[in-house]
């Protein structure tokens, strides 16, 4: 198995290589958790590992899937407040597929982060300053296919 990220979260480029290693992730509704007296945002996510596609060459381990999955959480800290809409907290094994993550400064350093989730959920989360981390916490297991939206850009 190739290497497990551990990245972190300091400014609004490392956003952006969390969000392009999150894109199509999939989290359970009971597996986002608000933590306020922490000050702390945490999501846990079944992460497509982009990363693999990318390094087509790359030669793989008997059993190694071009396509593979791994739990991956999420967290940031500082955060003074989060917002959901349209994602209901009543059904905790409801499934949510990231599509990005982004971050609007206001005066700095602190901002809001936005997770925008297919089907129109979101949260935002105002944030003190932008703080936070991804870390791949399993073993890699072979998935299924590419995300919808990457085999019909591909053609597939």
């Amino acid at each position: 198995m190739a290497d497990k990220l551990n990245l972190i979260v300091q400014d609004e480029d490392d956003l952006q290589i969390v969000s392009a290693h999150l894109q199509d992730a999939i989290a359970r509704v009971g597996d986002i958790t608000y933590l306020p007296g922490e000050r702390r945002f945490v999501l846990m996510f079944n992460r497509f590992r982009w990363e693999l596609l990318g390094n087509a060459a790359a030669p793989r381990k008997k059993g190694e899937q071009d396509y593979q999955r791994v739990r991956t959480g999420l967290h940031f800290d500082d955060v003074n407040h989060a917002q959901v809409q349209g994602i209901s907290r009543a059904n905790g094994d409801a499934v949510l597929e990231l599509l990005a993550i982004g971050f609007e400064a206001d005066e700095p350093p602190s901002g809001k982060v936005f997770l925008t989730f297919a089907g129109g959920g979101a949260i935002r989360l105002d944030v003190e300053c932008l703080e936070g981390l991804m870390r791949d916490i399993s073993d890699a297991w072979p998935a299924k296919s590419l995300p919808a939206h990457a085999a019909s850009e591909a053609g597939e």
